[in-house]
């Protein structure tokens, strides 16, 4: 687990799983491939294995330590939904976050279809938000099955924002974050298809966070958009750290 993270919308990460593989075009400059592929084979690290998919389950009971509630981010570094993850695995991900009530978890998947199969069968905790990625038009499909997910707060990760997703149906979800691609590869992405998203979430009175204008130096660039950060955080939830 890390305190203190750089990611905009979250105040710590949390992961039990380790690795990935691409699903979709917004995986492909994939920042934590990146990173954990630096260390692969470095006796001892904890990505020795770099960005190979494996359970982790001695940082299971980490969330369980910190007293102060906190957001975390869960599986910053891959996809809990991950066909390779056995579902009693994620049910024991489930407990951990259950028992850790002080805390809200932020469960992010390209695998929205696991998910909901998942959720049929099994209660999503009231303090784990569950959100789907979708990078443009191609993949709004997303939306609609976290739609079936029934969960306290629904979000959706529109990062990297690689093309306009057009009309979108925001009919149960809680909270929109949108963000380009950053890093020396760093694929170009239109104000246009921006503001597109968050005319839309103030129409529907959805939050809204934009998080990043990316590009190779996002320092830069930053993250106002229209003279003005978009912080928005979900309606009727009790954010740690707001007290």
């Amino acid at each position: 687990m890390s305190d203190g993270s750089a990611i905009e919308w979250t105040h710590a990460t949390w992961n039990p799983v380790r690795g990935c593989t691409k699903v979709s075009p917004g995986c492909k400059h994939c920042y934590a491939e990146t990173f954990s592929e630096r260390f692969r084979g470095v006796p001892g690290h904890p990505f020795e294995q770099g960005f190979d998919l494996r359970l982790v389950p001695e940082s299971l009971g980490l969330p369980l330590r910190w007293g102060r509630g906190r957001l975390i981010f869960v599986n910053s570094m891959s996809d809990l939904f991950h066909e390779g993850i056995p579902a009693e695995y994620i049910t024991r991900v489930m407990a951990v976050i259950r028992s850790a009530p002080q805390h809200q978890f932020q469960i992010l998947t390209k695998r929205v279809e696991r998910l909901a199969d998942y959720a049929h069968c099994h209660e999503i905790p009231s303090n784990a938000w569950v959100g789907a990625s979708v990078e443009n038009s191609a993949y709004t499909w997303r939306i609609d099955l976290l739609r079936e997910v029934q969960a306290r707060v629904r979000f959706l990760s529109i990062e990297p924002l690689l093309g306009p997703v057009g009309q979108v149906d925001l009919q149960g979800i809680h909270w929109v974050i949108v963000g380009g691609e950053s890093g020396h590869h760093a694929r170009p992405m239109d104000a246009a298809w921006v503001r597109e998203i968050r005319e839309q979430c103030v129409a529907a009175g959805v939050p809204f966070f934009f998080k990043q204008w990316g590009g190779k130096r996002k320092s830069r660039t930053g993250r106002v958009l229209d003279g003005r950060t978009w912080d928005e955080m979900p309606l009727g939830v009790a954010i740690p750290g707001d007290d």
